[in-house]
């Protein structure tokens, strides 16, 4: 790994002056890795299941595609409450501190996720079952938007200039990281017990394992984020909350543009992850153990392609990268129906592709535009602007798509990667205009 060079910080201890200590780059991205992957594992063992488990478990008295309907509603309740989730544990870091603000999130999210793989069917608690999801699901929600800890826009901040790319695309990393991990142990499952045993009690193995992977990645991001050398660095980029009042009335636009310049990689994101599972276990023959376990191939692929997205964007920027990759999401969304509406083999056609795309686009989608923020609102912008971000381009994804494609047809599902692309490639629109004018006003 390349090194940053991180300037050195002098500490003041009763008014002399202590040794220098840097921060190291390898641990920062240590950090970044580790906690995007167990937030990702956690984001998709709920995703799998949300599509393959909880109709049948938590919806038995509805069709399948109502149920599955009503799964991806509940699903969407965190991407809700996740922006409420920051907001609050902005002000309890601002209150206490950032180590306890992560501790409380990641307690809050690993009991949400503990209280899932506990939580009895709709056959033994009857409604009761379905709130109670929904809660664990809104908890869980506002834990994610709590565990931001600020250390890829410590990252991003502390790169080379001309390296600012490859190192954006690290925390990236942790989505199909987590994806492979929580896709291929719903298949290892799947293949390995009875569809009784699965749906009675095997599913909830992922929601374990997730619980487990979430204690491990709080202690080894607490170890990184509570150091004094961290906190110093911290405070020197000032990467600290500020009040929401106050970065609306001064960087308002900038959150808008943040939120819109990414949603051409999250309309897709769902499409190829979650969207699919469910479409082919109503509407086609293939088994979805093998279904999975391409995904897993093309979990591979995005590793790949989030690896790439970082040369890419360091030879030719990060913003035209962003714009170019979103003109190739609005061509893919031409043939995508095609290829999900024909045979195995087109279906793991569209899957490979689409994962491909994904790696590109989603490696530079983080922070692409962050810079705007400014020093003293960047770690609050940053957060506010990927939780808008998810809420608006995929939180509601696997619903609209299932739901519209299931009356109406597949192109629908092209329809909706095309408005991702084109809010993209806006975004990214008024994003220069906005730096020409405040270029010609300087």
């Amino acid at each position: 790994m390349t090194s940053i060079p991180v300037s050195s910080h002098t500490v003041s201890v009763h008014g002399q002056d202590a040794a220098q200590h840097e921060v190291a780059p390898g641990e920062i991205a240590v950090g970044v890795v580790i906690g995007r992957a167990s937030e990702y594992f956690d984001f998709f063992v709920y995703g799998i299941a949300s599509a393959l488990v909880f109709p049948k478990v938590f919806f038995p008295f509805a069709e399948p595609l109502q149920a599955t309907l009503y799964s991806f509603a509940v699903f969407a309740l965190a991407f809700i409450s996740r922006p409420l989730g920051t907001a609050l544990f902005m002000r309890i870091q601002a209150r206490w501190s950032r180590g306890t603000k992560m501790t409380a999130a990641l307690f809050l999210l690993g009991t949400a996720t503990a209280g899932i793989a506990f939580l009895p069917g709709y056959a033994r608690l009857g409604a009761t079952a379905i709130v109670l999801l929904a809660l664990l699901r809104l908890a869980q929600g506002v834990a994610l938007g709590g565990s931001w800890d600020g250390l890829p826009s410590l990252l991003a901040l502390n790169a080379p200039k001309h390296r600012r790319g490859w190192y954006a695309m690290l925390g990236q990393l942790g989505a199909p990281v987590g994806f492979i991990v929580a896709a291929a142990l719903f298949a290892f499952l799947l293949s390995s017990l009875p569809a009784e045993d699965f749906y009675a009690w095997g599913w909830r193995y992922p929601f374990f394992a997730a619980f487990a992977i979430n204690v491990v990645a709080l202690f080894a991001r607490l170890r990184l984020v509570v150091t004094h050398e961290y906190e110093q660095q911290m405070g020197q980029r000032e990467l600290e909350p500020v009040p929401l009042r106050e970065l609306f009335h001064e960087k308002g636009r900038h959150v808008v543009i943040g939120a819109f310049a990414p949603l051409a990689s999250y309309a897709l994101f769902h499409i190829v992850t979650i969207f699919p599972v469910s479409w082919i276990l109503l509407f086609s023959e293939q088994p979805i153990t093998d279904v999975l376990l391409v995904q897993v191939v093309g979990g591979f692929l995005a590793i790949g392609g989030v690896l790439a997205s970082g040369l890419i964007a360091d030879r030719f920027g990060r913003v035209p990268t962003l714009g170019a990759l979103a003109l190739a999401i609005a061509m893919f969304s031409g043939f995508a129906p095609t290829l999900l509406g024909g045979g195995e083999v087109a279906q793991s056609v569209f899957l490979l592709l689409g994962f491909v795309l994904l790696g590109l686009s989603y490696g530079q989608s983080s922070g692409a535009v962050t810079r705007n923020f400014g020093s003293r609102y960047r770690y609050t912008g940053a957060a506010l602007t990927s939780d808008f971000a998810w809420l608006i381009g995929a939180a509601f994804a696997p619903l609209v798509a299932l739901g519209l494609c299931a009356n109406f047809g597949l192109a629908y599902m092209g329809a909706y990667l095309l408005s991702g692309a084109l809010s993209t490639l806006l975004a990214l629109l008024v994003h220069r205009w906005l730096k020409q004018r405040e270029g010609a006003a300087a």
